[in-house]
């Protein structure tokens, strides 16, 4: 039966149903040449000669559909051979050819080409591509739904032994818990044991260090030897002044001493040096301190014999004192010559060596190395669980997430695809984010994140939407819709941006292909679609 309509067919579209200029083969019943012609909208009557009269008698123009004469008539061309087509009347003889068939021009002087038939060889061939494209999309789109359930079936089968496998490691971290604790304890008291030792030894070098400094200090400042700091010693260091006028005051000095006039060694360690370390400073020349050439100074100063202005140098001691004074003021070569070699405090050891703590002894170490190897098993178990734990959270989320009807979009989860234009580079990894960076380098954008399925009530799986993206300079956060179109590849094919901070993509993918029609028989040449 479905042969013989097939043959059929040219004889019925060669067959031409006398109707007016213009009239579709559908409405040709309303112009009936043996009664008045009724308007289309029933709005009035006319005698039917005065259809297509030039002259434009109804209100929607439908009296006159061959003619230019109603402004807002409606001209069918028929374009056998390619698609029917509605123009404005206006356009009927205008000198264009809007018709494929030429037959909006048949008063106008114009000659137009009949170009259906190649029209519809092209619109068949794009719809033959289409239809391919749609068939081996479809094909590709049944193996992804296969491949999917593999898949799932897999990776269910993974999460019922993670899951089963998880106890087990709970239990073991638990266990190496419990044995890291217990070996962290003795590891505990033997270090704390060990900085303690350190730290008495280490304060009781610091006394020894505080003490020599504060017997160098005493020896310094007991310039006549006799076993106390006067007031007037104490005077000879201006540095220690406390009321800020560059000299230390007979009553400051005294005030330092504690009231006294003078103070032993004892009572300057216990109770001076305390007040004036910070601020005193050593008659002796720093170590570190560039010293002019060993000749000029450190030979001379050991060998040079007493001035001969002073015989009495060592029966007057207190003259000496005040010349050497002066001799301070005027100048460095007289200080050089005058005053004696400093008194040269005992050195003492590096207080960094002293503050470092020493190694750990035999015993202690060994704790030590039992302790870090519990807790080296301890972490490496904890680890294996949490690693465990988000893998089993991964695949929870992915075999529950919605993948269409058939999980046909599965294959897009773990997939991310790019599109460059002249400006940007776009990135769209399904399920997850969407994004944007230049071109020419720079930070990413956000255009959002997975959001849900966007597309209308009937076809739900049209359509992504991508959320809470990066917000724009006073406007809103970006967002992305992602249309799905069905392909033979999977690829970015545009982006758009049709509002502010509202853009707009494109993806081919086979998942998006519909089950084509069935493939008709083949059958005649025929030009009509």
């Amino acid at each position: 039966m479905l042969l013989v309509l097939l043959l059929l067919l040219p004889m019925c579209w060669a067959v031409e149903v006398k109707r007016p200029r213009g009239v579709s083969l559908t409405n040709h019943h309303f112009y009936d040449e043996s009664k008045p012609f009724t308007c289309l909208d029933g709005s009035a009557s006319v005698p039917f000669d005065q259809v297509n009269d030039d002259y434009c008698d109804c209100k929607d123009g439908s009296d006159e559909p061959g003619t230019a004469a109603c402004p807002n008539g409606s001209f069918h061309c028929t374009n056998t051979g390619y698609k029917p087509l509605y123009i404005s009347s206006r356009w009927v003889n205008d000198g264009v050819c809007d018709c494929c068939d030429g037959t909006d021009e048949y008063n106008s002087g114009i000659v137009c080409e009949n170009t259906c038939k190649e029209k519809g060889r092209k619109e068949r061939e794009t719809l033959q591509q289409m239809a391919e494209v749609t068939r081996e999309g479809f094909r590709l789109k049944k193996i992804l739904i296969e491949d999917w359930k593999r898949a799932r079936e897999e990776k269910q089968k993974k999460l019922t032994e993670l899951q089963a496998g998880k106890k087990s490691l709970e239990d073991q971290v638990e266990l190496l818990r419990t044995l890291k604790e217990e070996a962290e304890k003795p590891e505990k008291e033997a270090k704390d044991q060990h900085r303690k030792l350190w730290e008495e030894q280490l304060a009781a070098s610091k006394a020894q260090r505080e003490q020599e400094l504060a017997t160098s200090a005493f020896q310094e400042l007991d310039d006549d030897m006799d076993g106390a700091v006067s007031v007037a010693e104490l005077q000879t260091h201006p540095e220690l002044d406390t009321d800020g006028d560059g000299a230390l005051s007979e009553g400051e000095a005294q005030t330092l001493l504690g009231g006294d006039t003078q103070t032993d060694a004892a009572s300057f360690s216990d109770r001076i040096w305390a007040a004036i370390r910070d601020k005193y400073r050593s008659e002796v020349l720093p170590t570190d301190l560039p010293s002019p050439p060993a000749p000029a100074l450190t030979e001379p100063r050991e060998e040079q014999p007493p001035v001969p202005s002073q015989p009495a140098e060592e029966e007057d001691e207190e003259e000496e004192e005040t010349e050497e004074e002066e001799g301070g003021e005027e100048g460095e070569e007289e200080d050089s010559q005058e005053t004696p070699p400093p008194v040269v405090p005992p050195q003492t050891a590096s207080p960094t060596e002293e503050d470092k703590m020493p190694p750990y002894d035999e015993q202690t170490q060994a704790f030590i190395n039992a302790a870090q190897e519990a807790r080296n098993k301890f972490e490496e178990a904890e680890r294996s669980l949490k690693d465990v734990e988000e893998s089993i959270r991964n695949l929870e989320q992915e075999i529950s997430f919605d993948f269409g009807p058939n999980g046909e979009f599965a294959y897009l989860y773990s997939q991310c695809y790019e599109l460059t234009t002249n400006e940007y580079v776009y990135r769209l990894c399904p399920f997850k984010l969407v994004s944007q960076k230049p071109k020419l380098g720079g930070s990413p954008t956000s255009l959002g994140t997975w959001g849900s399925w966007a597309g209308p009530d009937h076809d739900k799986f049209s359509a992504m939407k991508y959320e809470q993206g990066t917000g724009c300079w006073q406007g809103p956060n970006r967002a992305t819709t992602v249309r799905l179109l069905c392909g033979k590849e999977t690829v970015v094919t545009s982006t758009t941006e049709p509002s502010r901070c509202e853009y707009l993509m494109e993806l081919m993918t086979p998942a998006a292909c519909p089950e084509p029609p069935p493939e008709p028989p083949a059958s005649g040449n025929h030009d009509e679609l």
